[in-house]
């Protein structure tokens, strides 16, 4: 590296140039998958057509993490497995939200409508007999199924070397269907439960369902890849949990405060899904008699109007739940910040690590 050029254009150009050839192995792999089916008939590969169509966005979080927890491990650049796994962590993640939108009954994703919903139009366009819905349903359940065997297919390509890189993405697995899981009963159990304890049960399910996954495990997996020791991939955690909580508690900021323009979700989408978010269980703590029964009537009501969302917003502002969950994002970054600055890695990397970390905090979509 120059030393005379500033750390950001070393990390540009190492960054796209590991996208370019981690989108041009998606593109590739997906479009063998979608050749195979279309030889069984056209409408078989109309699974991979979505598949492919949802793996095309995002912000690459998971894969970039990887690929910096690989490099920090003192993996090269040019090495073609951390590209692969960058690809299965990708289709991972795409399943993942292939599944909660199912599970949410989200209606879009990325600005676009969500896979369920895309099926369902096509039901509708095509003239079918039956219900749209539950035909959209089925058709996206099988979608993120497969995506998830995608992922599975790549990644077991070059994990064979690694046993610990095998374990965390095992493990990962396993922890994002744990914490799914517990978000649904959470929702099902709603006011029921004790609201002494619905900040604590809030960030477990954030914990599981997504923080470990978006990049303590991604990061973890890369250094493994690269053969990085216990200790090394233990001081990756103390810097990747909590900046993946974090990351969680901006996102369900963004579920209730954030510009539908940016986001690609309606306003207020989060609040008609009735999820319990750490914001909504501050807010449950924070509220009065009278507002706790608002929140439990109007929270998850799916045909929530702007009236109805703006009440809620109101209860979250004036509860102290907004302030209360900025607080305590700053405070995990400030956490997780403080772990990377002892990070056993170089300049380089530290860097990277610290501008995406960031960036994924103060984003506004």
């Amino acid at each position: 590296m120059d030393g005379s050029r500033p750390l950001t254009e070393d990390i540009t150009r190492e960054e796209t140039s590991f996208l370019q050839r981690l989108s041009r192995e998606l593109d590739s792999f997906l479009a063998i998958r979608q050749q195979t089916l279309e030889e069984i008939t056209a409408d078989a590969a109309e699974p991979v057509r979505a598949i492919a169509s949802l793996a095309s966005g995002g912000k690459r979080m998971r894969a970039k993490l990887c690929y910096w927890g690989f490099r920090g491990a003192g993996g090269s650049a040019e090495d073609a497995a951390i590209v692969t796994a960058g690809a299965g962590l990708e289709l991972f993640q795409t399943a993942a939200l292939i599944h909660d939108d199912v599970i949410d009954n989200s209606d879009t994703r990325r600005g676009a409508p969500s896979v369920h919903r895309r099926f369902a139009n096509l039901h509708q366009a095509s003239g079918w007999h039956l219900d749209a819905g539950r035909f959209g349903e089925g058709a996206a359940i099988l979608c993120g199924d497969m995506a998830l065997s995608f992922s599975e297919e790549l990644f077991a390509s070059v994990a064979q070397t690694s046993p610990q890189a095998r374990s965390l993405f095992d493990t990962m697995r396993t922890e994002v269907m744990a914490g799914q899981y517990l978000d649904i009963v959470e929702e099902a159990a709603g006011r029921g439960s004790h609201p002494g304890t619905a900040v604590e049960r809030a960030r477990n399910v954030l914990r599981f369902k997504s923080a470990k996954y978006s990049s303590e495990h991604p990061l973890g997996i890369g250094g493994a890849l690269a053969g990085a020791s216990m200790a090394q991939l233990q001081a990756y955690s103390d810097f990747s949990l909590p900046l993946g909580e974090a990351f969680q508690l901006r996102d369900d900021m963004l579920g209730v405060f954030g510009d539908p323009a940016t986001t690609g979700k309606p306003a207020g989408d989060d609040l008609r899904e009735g999820k319990r978010t750490v914001l909504i269980a501050y807010a449950v703590a924070g509220c009065t008699a009278e507002e706790s029964t608002d929140i439990a009537t109007l929270l998850g009501n799916p045909d929530l109007d702007e009236t109805g969302i703006e009440h809620l917003r109101t209860i979250v502002c004036t509860s102290g739940a907004r302030e209360a969950t900025e607080r305590l994002i700053d405070e995990l970054l400030e956490r997780s910040m403080g772990a990377l600055h002892d990070l056993p890695v170089e300049p380089l990397v530290r860097e990277a690590l610290s501008s995406l970390g960031k960036a994924a905090i103060r984003r506004t979509a």
